[in-house]
């Protein structure tokens, strides 16, 4: 078991660690097969600090929502048309996106 200490340092670090990129920045990394989308009912960071925790039972039930897995063909034609601004966080070799919130 991690303690809260450890989670919350690697919290702030991979919360620094962000970005907002388009997806068409993120094509080579969808083709090699390394991008996972985080749904927009989780907190991004908390998805990133568990999966470099290696929360294996945790991200196995996100999974099995659909609420975490590698970008379909299907989404990634959708963001291709629409290329919106995702956030991202590596946790190598993913990369985790999650569509930014419209204010």
């Amino acid at each position: 078991m991690t303690s809260t200490a450890t989670y919350r340092l690697l919290h702030d670090r991979l919360n620094r660690e962000t970005a907002r990129l388009h997806w068409h920045e993120l094509l080579p990394h969808f083709a090699s097969g390394n991008v996972v989308v985080v749904d927009a009912s989780l907190d991004l960071i908390d998805v990133a600090v568990r999966m470099s925790l290696d929360e294996a039972a945790q991200i196995k039930q996100w999974m099995e929502c659909d609420l975490f897995g590698r970008v379909s063909d299907v989404q990634a034609s959708h963001w291709l048309n629409e290329d919106p601004a995702l956030w991202t966080v590596i946790v190598k070799p993913w990369i985790l996106v999650q569509p930014a919130k419209t204010l």
